[in-house]
């Protein structure tokens, strides 16, 4: 039997909605740390299948690093309503801080870069994770990064 609490903590773990974390609960036999794989795989599949749809909203984000090093990320989303949400924002400043960090040449170069809160993974799987959570496709526009 699955404790609410294990599927509650799944999911603040993951940001994957309730029945997703209870099903993925229950397919790992209650291992917690499986089904949080579980839960990566799918929801990198469930990325793959939104690549196709039009991003047309989105926001600009900033990032200046200790006064010398500056920012301007632009990155779309398939509606407002997402391009305001917590985990969409939260991509953008993490990926606004990786250009000002890593300096990318251009946008697919930055999105084969190793994350650099996380070596494990790059950008692109990153942004996939996100798209995992909100439930649309997300991509990087384009950006500028000045330096002093």
């Amino acid at each position: 039997m699955i404790k609410a609490g294990d599927v509650q903590k799944l999911r603040e773990t993951t940001g994957a909605g309730v029945m997703e974390c209870k099903r993925a609960l229950e397919d790992a036999g209650g291992d917690f740390q499986k089904a949080a794989s579980l839960i990566r795989e799918r929801g990198l599949t469930k990325a793959e299948t939104k690549k196709e749809r039009a991003a047309k909203s989105g926001i600009i984000e900033s990032y200046v690093h200790n006064d010398r090093v500056g920012v301007l990320l632009e990155i779309h989303s398939e509606t407002d309503f997402v391009a305001r949400s917590e985990p969409f924002r939260q991509l953008a400043h993490n990926i606004a801080m990786q250009i000002a960090a890593m300096d990318p040449e251009n946008v697919p170069a930055l999105l084969v870069q190793n994350y650099i809160r996380d070596e494990k993974s790059n950008i692109e799987e990153l942004i996939k994770e996100t798209i995992a959570k909100v439930g649309e496709n997300i991509e990087v526009g384009k950006f500028i990064r000045y330096e002093i």
